[in-house]
């Protein structure tokens, strides 16, 4: 298999661009310094792009490495052919490599060795060759007692183990019924209780196995899994069967030909239906997993991502009933003024004392924002904090922000750490405060599928899930880029080329010699080389830095093509901050490709100068609709068919998006309602963070569902 072909048919990009970015892996590139600094190399692949190749890459060298054992093990059983050899070259998957080794893998025990072992071979090889002799006589001559073939039946019964195996193990054969049943097959489902529940959809259900979208394969397994489902793959078992005794069967007209027959219905039904079910279920799981993958990274993506609420005072709200709302006033650079306990809530409903306690810290620190936790006692909360606003006149806003993984993070030995004053509720209280100014920088403390954006994300293999979340965890955080004078241990662990004991060396250089006054100086700290400083350096920060350049995106080794860009065009390093708006004018006029040349460097690389010098220190997180931050509140109750809101994407999946309208239960956007076009997947039109103008069109109070859809403006 020519692996970099393969890899750029799938990608549909050029054999050149795939063989380049392979070679940068295997030199111990990571992905975002690839995407990021070597687009000339790539032709511009993006990270996206380099995570799919990466992951392919590692799939098809296990391919070809599973290949290679193959042919050693048959080989050392002197039985590799010509054929196989050929056979295994042209196989594109584990599972018809494992076809092709099936024959020759170490047997238990089966009926059919039992009958090999009781001399029934040659009868066996007499019937697969459709003669004229009389089965019968034939059958009696290896009755033998002392073997336990006591009759003719026995004698043919064996003989048909034999030859029912043997088809079982024909590698064309297993592959033509996989994809036969692979076209034609059923996900077949049935209740097995009459209880109400989630599954109830599926309690008398079937779909195409090659047509079962992701959402679905996942949930009729969690149904099966909880015991209220069964599940089978369906398919028309006679057809099937009626072909397959066409290919075999070459004579009907002998006496052969019924057990022959028999033989053949028996292999596929009792050896090769179950096995080939169980593959084509587990690839419809697979397929599931993947999407679900898919859905949770870019819902996470949107997430670490969402627009950071800079230069504010936050109060963190984190609800509860019993044990009391905990409260944590943070400053502008997340740094805890003050905690408290308050009990506006049932069953305690202290709210004058509430009120009282709160309004007192609001003031006393010029409180900004609070900002809200979403889970239990959200909405009672937000209603309390609504109407101490407005009683009490104070100048504040509220923010209702996810609180997923706030737990897990406080009950942490990194949240311990942080805080080891406070309890686990009140550690809870700071996280909901300081996600609310830098959503980032907080959210990468929290194992990336503790924080709940997915769909049945519970139901994917954890090892798969981490992988792929860890990937876009580290591009977010690579995007962004990093103050290396402020940043956690947390948020420096993610930079490409950091890992986490790496990431505490520099967090303990800073306690011991101060600010980092440059890039430069980063070397100086223990487990950064040259080869870690490539793949870091671009993506962290140093306001402190006398070198402008320090505090961009540009890397290192460009420094010198930004420098005499600059000069090109008659401005000085010093001042390009100042005459930002100069420069951008100015850089309209320049023909880039010819000016690339004369620096030396390649078009993407003097576009990304460019864009770096045009808004030094940028946050392309800016850029993004910001959260909304409200002083006023609804209940479902108020809700009717029609009302026009402004929502907040929560969660995307692929039959919908739920939208935070202001009241404790998400509104869905089925993804019929999403578009004015059709839409295969939810996340093609939406993201968590969007900000979506909606219409109510039912509303279901007792089972707390709220049905929406989403409104265009009209451009006429």
């Amino acid at each position: 298999m020519n692996i970099i072909s393969v890899i750029a048919s799938e990608l549909a990009v050029t054999e050149s661009r795939v063989q380049k970015a392979v070679e940068l892996l295997d030199e111990g590139n990571t992905v975002p310094f690839i995407s990021r600094y070597r687009k000339e190399a790539t032709g511009n692949l993006t990270d996206e792009q380099l995570r799919v190749l990466e992951q392919r890459l590692n799939a098809l060298r296990n391919v070809e490495a599973r290949k290679e054992d193959v042919r050693r093990l048959i080989g050392e059983q002197g039985k590799l052919t010509d054929e196989i050899s050929a056979a295994l070259e042209k196989a594109s998957t584990v599972s018809e490599i494992d076809d092709i080794y099936r024959p020759f893998r170490p047997k238990r025990r089966t009926r059919a060795t039992m009958a090999e072992e009781k001399g029934l071979r040659p009868l066996a090889e007499l019937m697969k060759a459709q003669g004229r002799e009389d089965p019968l006589k034939e059958a009696a001559r290896f009755i033998n007692e002392d073997k336990g073939v006591t009759s003719v039946e026995d004698a043919l019964d064996g003989a048909k183990d034999i030859i029912a195996e043997e088809i079982s193990e024909r590698a064309d054969i297993r592959r033509w019924i996989r994809d036969f049943t692979r076209r034609k097959g059923f996900i077949a489902t049935k209740g097995k209780t009459e209880e109400d529940s989630v599954y109830r959809l599926y309690y008398k259900y079937s779909e195409p196995v090659a047509k079962i979208p992701s959402h679905r394969i996942l949930a009729v397994n969690r149904g099966e899994k909880e015991g209220f489902l069964s599940v089978k793959l369906e398919i028309d078992a006679e057809e099937l069967v009626s072909r397959l005794k066409s290919n075999i069967v070459k004579n009907r007209a002998c006496l052969w030909s019924p057990y022959l027959c028999d033989a053949v219905e028996d292999s596929y039904r009792r050896l090769i239906a179950p096995s080939i079910a169980t593959e084509l279920r587990g690839e419809a799981t697979e397929r599931g997993e993947d999407r679900a993958i898919e859905v949770f990274g870019g819902n996470l993506k949107s997430l670490l991502m969402t627009p950071p609420v800079k230069g504010k005072v936050v109060m963190g709200f984190d609800p509860a009933y019993r044990t009391g709302c905990k409260i944590a006033v943070v400053d502008r650079k997340g740094d805890v003024l003050d905690v408290t306990v308050v009990y506006p809530t049932p069953p305690q409903k202290k709210e004058e004392e509430a009120r009282r306690v709160l309004s007192a810290l609001i003031k006393k620190h010029h409180v900004d924002v609070i900002s809200i936790g979403n889970g239990t006692a959200s909405k009672e909360s937000e209603i309390f904090v609504a109407d101490m606003i407005a009683r009490m006149g104070l100048d504040v806003r509220y923010v209702i922000v996810s609180e997923a993984g706030a737990s897990v993070y406080s009950a942490s030995k990194l949240g311990t750490e942080e805080f080891p004053e406070y309890d686990v509720s009140l550690r809870s209280a700071v996280s909901i405060a300081r996600r609310l100014q830098d959503p980032m920088a907080e959210l990468v403390k929290i194992e990336p599928r503790a924080i709940g954006v997915g769909q049945y994300q519970h139901d994917i293999d954890p090892k798969r899930l981490d992988a792929s979340l860890e990937g876009v965890v580290e591009s977010c955080v690579s995007s962004v880029g990093v103050d290396i004078n402020t940043a956690s241990p947390s948020l420096l662990s993610r930079i490409a080329g950091i890992n986490a004991r790496t990431a505490k060396n520099i967090c303990d250089y800073r306690s011991q010699n101060g600010l980092f006054k440059s890039r430069a100086e980063i070397k100086k700290v223990k487990g950064i080389g040259e080869k870690a400083f490539t793949q870091c350096s671009g993506f962290l920060r140093v306001p402190e830095s006398c070198e402008i350049l320090d505090n961009t995106a540009v890397h290192p080794e460009s420094y010198g093509a930004a420098k005499a860009l600059l000069a090109e065009m008659g401005f000085e390093e010093k001042d390009f901050g100042e005459k930002g708006a100069d420069f951008v004018s100015s850089v309209k006029e320049i023909d880039r490709q010819a000016m690339a040349s004369k620096l030396g460097i390649g078009l993407p690389t003097l576009n990304d100068i460019i864009s770096e010098l045009s808004k030094p220190g940028r946050d392309i997180r800016d850029e993004l609709p910001q959260p909304i931050l409200k002083s006023e509140i609804l209940d479902i109750n108020d809700l009717k068919a029609g009302m026009e809101l402004t929502g907040t994407v929560r969660n995307v999946a692929d039959f919908g998006a739920f939208v935070d309208i202001g009241v404790h239960q998400d509104g869905l956007i089925h993804i019929s309602k999403l578009a004015k076009h059709f839409v295969k997947n939810a996340s093609d039109e939406v993201s968590v963070g969007d900000i979506l103008n909606v219409r109510i069109i039912e509303v279901d109070a007792e089972r707390k569902r709220i049905s929406l859809e989403r409104v265009f403006e009209n451009k006429e």
